[in-house]
């Protein structure tokens, strides 16, 4: 369960990240590493929509 738990917090980090306007490039999560993916998608879930010109 704990495994569980760690990618729950890494969604809510990615977030957090993107609610206060982090690069998605602050991920401190290794390539390749599960909690990356899952940090990422807690970003994409958060960040604003890219603007149009």
């Amino acid at each position: 369960m704990e495994a569980r738990a760690e990618i729950v917090r890494a969604i809510a980090a990615g977030q957090q990240a993107a609610r206060d306007g982090q690069p998605v490039t602050a991920c401190p999560h290794p390539r390749g590493d599960l909690l990356r993916t899952a940090w990422v998608r807690g970003y994409a879930q958060a960040a604003p929509p890219p603007a149009e010109d």
